[in-house]
């Protein structure tokens, strides 16, 4: 029986139970691809992370739905290097430091900074993001239990990926965005017919005062239905919503999560003018909930 040593993360949060959880596998270099699948669904969280060595950055993280791997991911990453530093197997110098870190969708820079003397803020540095396909609303809304009528105005329903593909759906408020509950079965036929990882409706107003944004981002099983926060998809928003003019500044805060009792809260930044937008930085902070061994034969 081998025993890897695992811990759990609560992302894009200070407080425990909120946010995004995140299982942790240390020392992965040596499991084979279907035992990590196996773990994450074992895990049933949003994503699971690996960590292992790396050939070509500081370390190397694989992040695995119950379903399938995702070649980038911001809650996992938020949680992954917070668990490094409060571990000690990543040393502060001082109260910042920057590491690379070897993903499936290439190597990403990622700052920790020690702003208050305690928990850490973990910022990442998101892949140029690309413009993809666009949809038509009347084909994509139903798939949500919602209509056209309920999509924003004058921009498009768009897939954009910042490392991870996803489609962003824009919508009129928090009064639509409630109202969203997926249809599996229209949602099946979208998915499978799209250029897309997973969906992200928003809107233009934060869940708190603090917010500048709202979101959910949904799934299917074994995935999780609903995710809490999502990292990468946020990026992807905050590209969208810079290119076509929805925000006045390209330095705002993502909420999610809310409505389902585990808010999450990021600070974002985006890197370059709207028609050619560089890069996109994810940043928030992480608590551990869980820390033990997994068992394998």
């Amino acid at each position: 029986m081998r025993s890897l040593p695992f811990c759990q993360y609560d992302a894009f949060t200070r407080t425990p139970l909120q946010g995004n959880p995140c299982a942790i596998i240390y020392d992965a270099d040596d499991l084979a691809e279907h035992e990590m699948q196996a773990l994450a669904l074992e895990m049933n969280l949003s994503e699971t992370s690996f960590v292992m060595g790396s050939a070509v950055a500081d370390f190397r993280f694989r992040y695995f739905t119950p379903a399938e791997e995702i070649p980038l991911a911001g809650h996992p990453t938020i949680a992954t290097v917070a668990s490094l530093v409060e571990s000690g197997r990543l040393k502060l110098s001082g109260d910042s430091i920057q590491i690379s870190v070897e993903l499936t969708a290439g190597v990403i820079d990622v700052d920790v900074v020690r702003d208050d003397g305690a928990v850490p803020t973990i910022v990442m540095e998101q892949k140029q993001p690309e413009f993809l396909r666009t949809y038509d609303a009347a084909d994509v809304m139903p798939a949500f239990c919602l209509t056209s009528n309920d999509a924003l105005e004058s921009v498009p329903i768009r897939t954009v990926s910042t490392g991870t593909p996803q489609v962003m759906i824009p919508v009129r408020g928090h009064e639509v965005l409630r109202r969203a509950q997926l249809d599996i079965a229209r949602y099946r036929v979208l998915k499978d017919t799209g250029d897309f990882f997973s969906p992200h409706l928003f809107c233009l107003d934060g869940f708190t005062v603090e917010g500048d944004t709202s979101a959910r981002h949904f799934g299917l099983p074994p995935d999780t239905l609903e995710d809490p926060f999502t990292g990468s998809a946020t990026g992807g928003m905050a590209a969208y919503l810079w290119r076509y003019g929805l925000i006045d500044s390209p330095i705002f805060v993502a909420e999610q999560g809310h409505w389902m009792g585990r808010p999450g809260r990021a600070s974002v930044e985006i890197k370059g003018p709207p028609d050619a937008i560089q890069s996109v930085r994810v940043g928030g902070t992480a608590v551990k909930v869980v820390e033990g061994s997994v068992f394998l034969p």
